[in-house]
């Protein structure tokens, strides 16, 4: 790496963002650390990089933390985006309004983050997007219904973005994790593991941190599964 590359993580409070922004950190890159609790904020500070207190549920959040990235590196050379969990209980409780919220959750804000960090990008020649999705896209959990609907539309949208923007250099492709080690472990999702285990968090990170870099640079467009085997679709 020439140039330090900065990468934006949002939604990297805690859990598999926050892992993340270590990684990358600790791999050479400036980094933006946004979240909704403030943990964010701190982490972001303590990695030398930038902390956003935001939601990224809220449209002027997201503009505000690319913009204040934007002044502080001068460039944005990926993006992470992470989520909590949205709306959850049985399909056909789900309301109007929750079914709404879990779009905007697992879905919109990706959109978002895209076209905020798309012009930046374009100019650049280069940019990579990495979106933090579930195993559920390929074989829907019912404890998970509104976050499984959404992200397969996510792995729609994955492809036509990734499509449209290849020959810009701009690159975006989904991590589908299964179960990971920050979770309460249980016995019923255990047995479900060919690996016998969660994850570890470092193991996404791992992945998050090839598919930002240019070590990754032929992958677009692809939903990369890191779940210990647990989804038995080809």
């Amino acid at each position: 790496m020439t140039q330090k590359q900065t990468v934006l993580i949002v939604g990297g409070g805690s859990g598999i963002g926050a892992d993340a922004a270590r990684t990358v950190a600790a791999s050479g890159y400036n980094v933006a650390v946004m979240s909704s609790s403030g943990k964010g904020e701190q982490l972001g500070n303590e990695l030398g990089g930038l902390g956003y207190t935001g939601s990224n549920l809220v449209p002027a959040d997201l503009e505000r933390f690319v913009e204040l990235s934007l002044e502080k590196f001068g460039s944005i050379d990926g993006v992470v985006n992470c989520t909590g969990h949205g709306p959850k209980g049985d399909i056909m409780d789900i309301s109007d309004e929750d079914w709404h919220l879990g779009m905007d959750y697992y879905l919109l804000n990706v959109i978002r983050m895209a076209r905020l960090v798309l012009p930046v990008m374009k100019a650049q020649g280069s940019g990579s997007i990495v979106n933090i999705s579930t195993f559920a896209v390929f074989e829907p959990d019912p404890d998970f219904p509104t976050s499984a609907v959404f992200r397969a539309s996510l792995a729609t949208y994955c492809k036509l973005f990734s499509t449209r923007y290849a020959a810009d250099g701009i690159r975006m492709n989904n991590v589908l994790p299964g179960f990971i080690d920050s979770l309460p472990e249980k016995a019923d999702r255990l047995e479900r593991i060919p690996a016998g285990r969660y994850a570890r968090v470092e193991e996404l990170s791992n992945t998050i941190e090839f598919l930002v870099s240019d070590k990754s640079s032929y992958i677009t467009g692809q939903n990369l599964r890191v779940d210990g085997g647990l989804t038995a679709s080809v």
